[in-house]
């Protein structure tokens, strides 16, 4: 990997080059700049880089100056003592933010970060691995308890999940509701997303326990779940009608 160092201290240059070389033997460092005018004219003469380590704070001003003079598509991570410029840098490319001195572990994940993204694009198998990483994991059940028992209750079985005096409670298929310990937002958060949909505050419900969708007053849409016999209506909000005509039609 052939990268480019834009660092006007050079201590903290040469640091930069020898943690690299430690972290990845095959990592090339093909210059060191340490103003924005090199930077200007380095790049209108040389071939691109694959990757950028850029300070913020040059010889003769900020990097940013460099961006108004050239066009860089070129993967950046920042090394920097200062903290708020990192809004802006991750305007300009950036793939991750390091505050000096340089953590050799931050740096490394920056690294494998930028070799996940950028230089392995087809290789679904470790971008879905990052992905599954951030993401919550789906709940395939939901445990409660009955009196002195629990009972583990499978959620494609879970017609809706339901706020009723500030608690949480599923209401089954066979017609029975139990509390829950999660509030309705976690609960948005863990479930498939293609099989449930909350339609307000109060009501997270099952695609398949749907038996009618009725127009109701302010463009509103009125859902008449299975089994469901307790008197509060469950009513689309306004604002969620949209997104739920969506879900339903996707």
């Amino acid at each position: 990997m052939k990268v480019l160092i834009i660092e006007d201290e050079r201590p903290a240059g040469q640091k930069l080059i020898r943690v690299l070389k430690e972290i990845d033997s095959k990592i090339e460092v093909i210059d060191v700049l340490r103003s924005v005018e090199q930077a200007i004219n380095w790049f209108a003469k040389n071939p691109n880089p694959e990757l950028i380590f850029m300070d913020i704070q040059l010889e003769d001003g900020l990097c940013f100056d460099i961006f108004e003079n050239c066009r860089i598509d070129i993967p950046i991570i920042f090394t920097t003592a200062y903290d708020e410029y990192a809004l802006k840098a991750f305007k300009v490319n950036s793939v991750d933010y390091l505050l000096k001195p340089i953590n050799r572990k931050e740096l490394k994940s920056a690294i494998d970060k930028f070799t996940i993204i950028h230089q392995s694009p087809t290789d679904y198998s470790k971008l879905e691995t990052v992905i599954k990483q951030l993401q919550p994991q789906q709940k395939e059940r939901f445990l409660i308890k009955i009196g002195e028992h629990y009972k583990s209750i499978p959620s494609s079985t879970i017609h809706c999940f339901y706020i009723n005096e500030r608690c949480t409670f599923l209401f089954t298929d066979f017609a029975k509701s139990y509390p829950l310990d999660y509030s309705l937002d976690k609960i948005e958060q863990l479930v498939n997303s293609k099989l449930f949909f909350r339609i307000n505050r109060d009501f997270i419900i099952n695609f398949y326990a749907i038996r009618d969708m009725i127009i109701h007053s302010s463009s509103r849409l009125k859902i008449i779940l299975s089994g469901w016999t307790e008197k509060e209506e469950m009513i689309v909000s306004r604002e969620r009608v949209a997104d739920f005509k969506k879900w339903i039609d996707r």
